[in-house]
């Protein structure tokens, strides 16, 4: 068996600069979050850890909540500084749009990683609060309101392949 492995991740400086738009985005939504908040989107990234026991489950939201949002706090600010390189435009004479479609290569320790899958996990959850996907039948793949969700779905999932692809 070997050990951990570090995942290269391609994607243009463009794909790069709205992925840290969304990243800084959230990060902002979990500024100061609470789940009592009333705010679904949060709720949905701190679910009921007992479905049937609603004392049981704030005891266990009151004891674990905040961490739980400091640690995607953490993994928020990890993909930014894993990002940040790819989303400065050099300093050459091509035209912007030219550079934006630079196809660049992001290396990914194991814990970058798990950062990263976490991070585009929870923005998704957020995503889909806010887009009302409970189930598949919600989404409709014909609907533009959906494309940041399925763009982010196709990362993931190419993260988790390459994470768990054999030597």
């Amino acid at each position: 068996m070997s050990g951990p492995r570090t995942v290269v991740l391609e994607l243009t400086r463009m794909e790069a600069a709205h992925l840290a738009g969304l990243v800084s985005q959230f990060a902002e939504l979990l500024d100061g979050a609470r789940s009592t908040s009333g705010d679904p989107a949060i709720a949905r990234l701190v679910p009921d850890a007992y479905a049937d026991d609603a004392a049981a489950a704030q005891d266990f939201r009151d004891v674990t909540e905040q961490d739980l949002l400091e640690r995607r706090r953490e993994d928020a600010g990890r993909v930014l500084a894993s990002l940040h390189d790819a989303t400065l435009l050099p300093d050459a004479p091509e035209p912007a749009g030219d550079a934006a479609l630079e196809l660049i290569e992001l290396r990914l320790d194991p814990e970058e990683l798990r950062s990263w899958l976490r991070s585009l996990a929870a923005i998704r959850l957020v995503l889909a609060t806010r887009l009302g996907i409970r189930t598949e039948d919600d989404h409709d793949v014909d609907d533009p309101r959906f494309g940041i969700y399925d763009w982010l779905g196709y990362r993931l999932d190419g993260l988790v392949q390459a994470a768990s692809e054999d030597d």
